[in-house]
């Protein structure tokens, strides 16, 4: 195991040669691998790795917090999220007149909701701590999409017939990202 300092601190990492054309350092699940090609020198990486180790530092604090926050939503969240999601989802299935096929809560990186062709919503885990009127406003968004699979101004028109005050909502969920 070979490691780099950075204010301090050691930070351990996994050197990893092999037939690749480029240099390439990662953060996976806490861990820090670093891949080159063969013919690179020792040195060489050395110097590239104390050059990036501010960078390699904050990913790892970066990727530190949010596991925290991932480990901060219990049980009792959960529950509390998915009773406010089937509360708007049978409210807005009566009044936008239709259905999703499936609704699921999971652990989504990319938004705090989705929408498939498929019909199926899945909503971010992480709105398990928000307020909700944020979490409604997420569901409207995605049963929205049930009926327009875009971000057309019909969708935001219907949106806004529903949630007058959606533009605050949407502002306030965008800083907390």
């Amino acid at each position: 195991m070979n490691e780099i300092e950075y204010k301090g601190k050691k930070i351990p990492y996994i050197l990893v040669k092999s037939k690749i054309k480029n240099i390439y350092i990662q953060i996976k699940d806490g861990q820090v691998i670093v891949k080159v090609p063969l013919r690179v020198k020792e040195q060489y990486i050395n110097e590239l790795i104390k050059k990036k180790s501010k960078w390699i530092y904050e990913k790892i604090e970066e990727n530190k917090r949010k596991t925290d926050i991932e480990e901060k939503i219990e049980q009792k969240d959960i529950e509390r999220l998915s009773k406010i999601i089937q509360k708007n989802v049978k409210k807005y299935s009566i009044e936008l007149g239709v259905v999703p096929k499936k609704v699921r809560i999971r652990d989504i990186k990319y938004a705090w909701g989705s929408c498939s062709s498929n019909k199926n919503i899945t909503i971010n885990m992480r709105l398990a701590k928000k307020d909700e009127e944020i979490i409604e406003y997420v569901i409207l968004h995605e049963m929205c999409h049930l009926i327009y699979m875009n971000h057309s101004k019909e969708f935001w028109k219907l949106i806004e017939k529903y949630m007058p005050k959606y533009k605050e909502n949407r502002k306030r969920l965008k800083n907390m990202a």
